[in-house]
């Protein structure tokens, strides 16, 4: 029974491992690439890759958090939660603190960085959506937006909404949610179920209760936004085409089929697809209130530079590169002076 539970009790593998934080920390490579103007010619803003030496066999990875990433890759999820205990809330990325910038001795920064120097208001580019989705819940469970006798163990941290973002509570780096949303399509976040974390038997009928519209409403956030194939012009699917939202700085891409889905908040969005020898195409799409995602299809055609690295190919012969273009001109010049 939960007399006999506590917080750290379940939280951890056999072999020590903390699952739900056993994943790689993408977000700070992320942004260690931005300090350094690196995103996103050179550095992705989504789909990061996986470190190399996690990957390792020697590495501290827990068997089941490699099982994981392997579902992860595998398969093209859309939105998901972790389902959690001891706290009555939802939390969402970022779960990571991202480091407080260094200000040199003497100077004062202005009131407009502070959001860069508190770690705390660090914030998605989806921010806004994961707001939307952590609401979905919070607001249909029956007593989570209760919080006017405080928090379960502190002080209410929600702002009586019930929802908070992860860094802002709880920060830590690593977490499942950061590495779904940076490596995959999928926006994920954490639902903390209930203040007790092993409720008695006498209690789960009612626990149920508590939840079961909830993750209802939740659930039913994947068909909000919008949706579609990208195809080139004989209607073949282009796998790993690149979807941009128009204002979020966080791309998705599609799927084996060339399918997508991308879930957005009510409004109006230019949206792009992007594919390696195509040209890019763009569309207004509208997203409404009701639940079901909008159509918006793309049919991409092949781009002319694609065509002359095709005749170049089948001719067995390859394009110059800007530098050897250079050095073939520099010759001229000296071969005309000669």
């Amino acid at each position: 029974g939960s007399e006999l539970g506590n917080w750290a009790l379940g939280h951890w593998t056999e072999e020590g491992y903390d699952l739900f934080e056993n994943f790689p920390d993408l977000a700070s490579a992320l942004w260690a690439a931005e300090e350094r103007h690196l995103v996103p010619h050179k550095f992705p803003n989504h789909h990061i890759p996986i470190p190399e030496h996690y990957l390792a066999e020697d590495a501290t990875v827990a068997v089941e958090t490699r099982a994981v990433m392997a579902w992860m890759d595998k398969n093209p999820f859309v939105l998901g939660a972790n389902l959690q205990g001891g706290e009555k809330l939802v939390s969402y990325p970022f779960d990571t603190a991202r480091p407080v910038k260094e200000v040199p001795a003497g100077a004062r920064g202005s009131p407009d960085d502070y959001e860069d120097a508190n770690p705390e208001l660090q914030e998605t580019p989806d921010h806004a959506i994961f707001r939307w989705l952590a609401i979905s819940y919070a607001s249909a469970h029956l007593t989570m937006t209760e919080t006017f006798r405080g928090g379960c163990h502190t002080q209410d941290v929600t702002d009586a909404m019930g929802i908070v973002q992860g860094a802002r509570w709880h920060p830590r780096a690593g977490s499942m949610n950061d590495f779904s949303y940076l490596h995959t399509n999928c926006l994920e976040l954490s639902l903390y179920l209930g203040c007790d974390k092993f409720p008695h038997e006498s209690q789960l009928q009612q626990e149920w209760e508590n939840n079961k519209e909830a993750l209802l409403t939740f659930m039913e956030q994947v068909h909000r936004g919008i949706k579609g194939v990208v195809t080139d012009q004989q209607g073949e699917p282009i796998a790993n085409a690149t979807i941009v939202v128009g204002g979020i700085d966080h791309h998705v891409v599609t799927g084996s089929a060339g399918d997508y889905w991308r879930i957005l908040n009510p409004g109006e969005y230019r949206v792009w697809a992007r594919a390696e020898g195509f040209n890019p195409s763009v569309k207004t799409c509208s997203v409404y209130y009701d639940i079901g995602a909008t159509h918006c299809n793309f049919v991409l055609a092949r781009s002319n530079w694609q065509r002359i690295l095709e005749i170049m190919a089948m001719n067995r012969k390859q394009p110059l590169s800007p530098r050897q273009r250079l050095r073939q001109r520099q010759r001229l010049r000296q071969l005309q002076r000669l």
